[in-house]
């Protein structure tokens, strides 16, 4: 099974390009405009063993949000269309994550019902001139054109970076396991036959 998908969007605000491969190796080339984001989404591929490549060119003299959101559109629409008809695959994942002084724990259900439980209440303003404020746009945006229902928790932290290196990092590992193809299973993981 070849679960890959590529996937362009282009606005009057941005442009982003997707190529995503979810049994990868982990390889990345992330280039948003946004160092941050980009070492961000570098460590999902990583921790998820997906490869991901995402061009995206955005107004970032105006504000983060638009590319960022646009980049959470077009890869949860590469990975919706990676995903085929959800068939065979696990569908649950979870994983709580340390990274230093803080944890984060992580579930996701390829439901094909997005919903975005975000609860990151100690992160507010920006960090080295990024506004972290917008990952939880960005979040909401992979859900939503993904199919997922995804809820990340803050259990506690202090550190920035390392509140959102586990947040990504977990991430990743938890699409991982829900991703991952289930040799026993025939058709979708649902009793009701769709997902």
């Amino acid at each position: 099974m070849n679960r890959t998908a590529y996937i362009a969007r282009r606005t009057s605000e941005t442009e982003v390009q997707v190529r995503l491969t979810l049994d990868g190796t982990g390889e990345a080339d992330i280039q948003t405009g946004l160092p941050f984001m980009d070492h961000m989404l570098t460590l999902t591929a990583a921790h998820g063993l997906f490869d991901i490549s995402i061009q995206a060119k955005g107004d970032i003299q105006v504000d983060y949000h638009h590319t960022l959101e646009d980049v959470g559109i077009t890869l949860g629409q590469a990975l919706r269309k990676a995903l085929g008809d959800f068939s065979g695959i696990e569908r649950y994942g979870h994983v709580t994550l340390p990274m230093d002084e803080a944890l984060v724990s992580i579930a996701v259900d390829v439901s094909n019902r997005p919903f975005l439980g975000y609860h990151v209440p100690l992160v507010a303003g920006s960090y080295m001139s990024f506004d972290v404020q917008v990952i939880k746009e960005f979040f909401r945006a992979l859900v939503q054109h993904g199919g997922l229902t995804l809820h990340i928790r803050l259990l506690y932290g202090e550190n920035t970076h390392h509140i959102f290196e586990s947040c990504f990092k977990a991430f990743g590992r938890a699409l991982k396991q829900a991703v991952a193809l289930e040799p026993k299973r025939r058709g979708v993981p649902s009793t009701k036959g769709v997902l």
